[in-house]
């Protein structure tokens, strides 16, 4: 058993630094930062387990044909994702034909669980970042929100 909530604290108290450095206008602080959550534990399992276990989607397959991943499997992709967390490249996307009412088709493009994982832990970097311009309160309340 993973300590989930000790992850979640992790990853919240290194998104709030990054909040005050962009806060106080320090842009160098809040980039080493933000590198500091991809490379985070913390971070790649939370985002492991977003894509794997909670998401909607978590047993679409992409171009890799993985639908679900097992324990150790996660881990390895943790492994993964730190390992290139510096050049990460995006592989092939799958693409499915969906019929629209006209009767033409459009492509619906799903990516690999990797590239779901890298988008989460991006997206986990990133946040703080975006909602700098939000008092800290509201910073909390919605980090709450996407946690839970």
């Amino acid at each position: 058993m993973l300590p989930w909530k000790k992850f979640r604290r992790d990853l919240f108290r290194l998104q709030k630094r990054v909040f005050k450095a962009i806060q106080v206008r320090d842009k160098p602080k809040a980039k080493s930062l933000q590198k500091l959550i991809l490379k985070s534990r913390a971070a790649r399992m939370l985002a492991i387990r977003q894509v794997t276990q909670l998401n909607a989607g978590k047993k679409t397959a992409g171009i890799d044909v993985q639908a679900s991943l097992t324990f150790e499997e996660r881990f390895a992709l943790s492994e993964e994702l730190r390992a290139k967390s510096n050049n990460w490249k995006h592989q092939k996307l799958r693409s499915i034909p969906i019929p629209k009412k006209d009767g033409s088709t459009r492509l619906l493009k799903i990516p690999t669980i990797a590239d779901r994982a890298w988008q989460c832990l991006v997206k986990y970097a990133k946040r703080a970042s975006t909602r700098s311009n939000f008092s800290r309160s509201q910073l909390w309340i919605q980090n709450r929100e996407v946690s839970a």
